[in-house]
This record gives C-alpha cells, structure tokens and sequence, in this order.
C-alpha cells in the first residue's frame, strides 16, 4: 500500500477512519498534536504515529513531504486546513479532508492552479460533508445542461459529533446571520430557518427542511457550474428562529463565549454509537432546474453519517492514488457523480421508489 498520513486520528471520525483503513489493507502513518492519544490508537492497530502540532511548521512540512498523501481529519478546520495546506502544495502531496466549513472550500479552491503546478490533488469534503449531496448534486445538474439553480436537501438520521459540533460553532461565528445560499454566483447570508419547504425522500416520507450554510453552497458551482444553489437539512427549529438568528450568531462572534460553548460540547457530545452507526440511513434529494422551468431531479439513500465518512474517505483516499488527480477539486469533479455508488449500502433513484423504505 502507498504511504499516506492520517492526521487527527484519535477524534471520533478519525478513529473510524483508522478503522476502516486497516480494515481494507491500509497500513497509514497516524499523527496527531496529542502524544498519548495518538499512540493509544496506533498501538492498538500496530501502525506507526508521530506527534505533530500544525504550528511546528518545519516538522509539518517535513513529515508530509515524506509521504504521498494526507488524509486530514482534525477540525474545526477554519483553524487546521490553511498549514496542511500549505505543507502538501511544498511537499507535492496530496490532500483530502473531510470538511464542511464553507470557508475552507472556498479557501482551498482559490489553489488550484498550483496544485496543478504542483500535480496534486486538494479535494476538501470526502466524508457525508459532501460526497453524497455534490455527487446527486453534479448528477441531475448534469441530465439539465442549461440548469440554472439547484437545490439539495438531506435527512440524516444521526447525531453529530463533538468535532463536527464544534466546527458548526466555528461557521455560526463566521456569519452575519445564520446561513448562506449562493445567488447569481455569489454567496449571501441569510437567517436561519428563513428558506424552507417540503421535500419527499426516498423512505416515502414528507419532511420539512430548512435551508442551512451545507458546503455545496461552496462547491456546487465549481462542480456543476450552478450558480444559484439552496441546501436544505429536515432539522427541527423553533417558531421565531428566523428573527432570533443574527442574535446567535452575533453571541458566536464573541471568542470567550465560543470558547465556552466548545468545551461544553467536548463534556456531552459522544456522536452516534456502534447501533446507531449500523442501522441508521441518510436520505439526500437534488432538484435541478432550468430558466424554461424543467427540472431533473433525484433521490440517494445511503449509510449512517459517519460511517459513511470512514468508507467514503478511505475509498477517496485509494481512487486518489490510483487515478492522480490534479487541481483544487470537489469529490464529483476528482472520482465522477457515480462515486457516491461506490460506499455499500446507497442507491440511487431517478423516480421515487414504488415501496419505499422505512425511516
């Protein structure tokens, strides 16, 4: 197997992607800025680890010319992306992350000519953040080549982790008001729950959905070319959340508070358990349409969150060595809209299934 570097390894999601990756033959180097933590889970799988703080930049750009990829997994990653980043453009080796953060989409695409330069792959976003939406996305944009919006909603029948909790603190803090949708190419801040609908997914059932600052807002139109885009997630929100919203993510904007709230979320988030992570489905439905009012649309049924990530950042982390991409690019753009296919247990349907699943 090729010699790549997983970095955040002992976070939750890092830790199903250890576990993945051994799974499927994978021997990665595990690092980590924490000395005990890292070497508890590399003992346990008998893999090699090294300590790394992304602030030590001449170790980091040491280690990761080293190897031929990384496979970056410790957010909020507002705060991670930019050093490891900056490390696998002068080390020429590829980066994949499992980013969400809007922020670090945008970030990262403005390198793309030099990671051409550079041969290498930077393709933020391979886990549930946004494989599935951006290659259903990419799928129905591409059956309407003169589509000029998209909308993308999802049902996740989970719960976040503490890290992915915390990168969404992270993003709040960044907006003016709560979310984000892209209008005629640029990205414009609205308040939270002010966008909803409803939407049916492929279990056959009707969910409200309320828009939210999802990565395709970032991604879709570098995928699709797109330029006005709405994500959508079935997410309970109170009367009044609409107006109360600036409010919140005026509080987020305060550092002492974030900081707060962060380590309150390190003391009661856990993220779903082994049970939740066998049996749970995640819906995703995509709407593209056109200036004459046609439409295409399509539904994908997959796995858990973040079991989901572990296999799908795993297979990103092979189709990568394998097929040596190079540029800034989404999922769809790097492996095709079909990629999503590839992680057991999705389907796909052009149609509305006839006996859908339960949720």
């Amino acid at each position: 197997m090729a010699n790549w570097l997983l970095y955040g390894a002992y976070g939750y999601t890092g830790q199903l992607l250890v576990e993945e990756a051994v799974r499927r033959g994978h021997r990665p180097l595990l690092a980590g800025r924490d000395a005990a933590k890292t070497a508890v889970i590399a003992q346990r799988h008998n893999l090699d680890h090294v300590v790394l703080d992304l602030r030590d930049s001449d170790k980091l750009h040491a280690i990761v010319a080293g190897v031929d990829l990384v496979l970056h997994a410790a957010g909020p990653f507002i705060h991670t992306s930019e050093p490891m980043v900056q490390a696998c453009l002068s080390g020429q080796t590829h980066y994949l992350d499992i980013t969400g953060e809007i922020p670090v989409f945008e970030s990262i695409f403005s390198y793309d000519s030099h990671a051409r330069e550079q041969a290498i792959a930077l393709i933020p976003g391979v886990g549930f953040d946004i494989v599935p939406t951006d290659c259903l996305g990419s799928y129905v944009a591409a059956q309407l080549p003169q589509a000029a919006s998209l909308e993308i909603a999802f049902l996740a029948l989970s719960r976040a982790s503490a890290g992915t909790a915390k990168s969404m603190l992270e993003m709040l803090g960044g907006l003016s008001k709560g979310s984000l949708v892209r209008r005629n190419g640029r990205l414009v801040s609205i308040p939270l729950g002010q966008e909803h609908k409803e939407v049916t997914f492929s279990n056959g059932r009707t969910y409200q959905v309320t828009s939210i600052p999802w990565g395709d807002v970032a991604t879709a139109p570098f995928s699709s070319g797109v330029q006005n885009v709405t994500a959508y997630m079935s997410i309970p929100l109170p009367p009044g959340t609409a107006a109360v919203s600036p409010l919140l993510t005026r509080l987020m904007k305060i550092a002492p508070l974030r900081r707060a709230s962060s380590k309150l979320i390190d003391w009661v988030v856990r993220g779903p358990d082994e049970h939740l992570q066998q049996t749970a489905r995640s819906y995703i439905w995509a709407c593209a349409r056109d200036a004459a009012g046609n439409r295409r649309e399509a539904w994908l049924e997959t796995v858990e969150t973040y079991r989901f990530t572990a296999v799908a950042g795993i297979r990103a982390v092979e189709k990568t060595l394998e097929q040596q991409p190079s540029g800034a690019l989404t999922p769809s753009l790097a492996f095709g809209a079909d990629f999503v296919l590839d992680i057991e247990g999705t389907r796909r349907f052009d149609t509305l299934p006839a006996s859908p699943t339960a949720a």
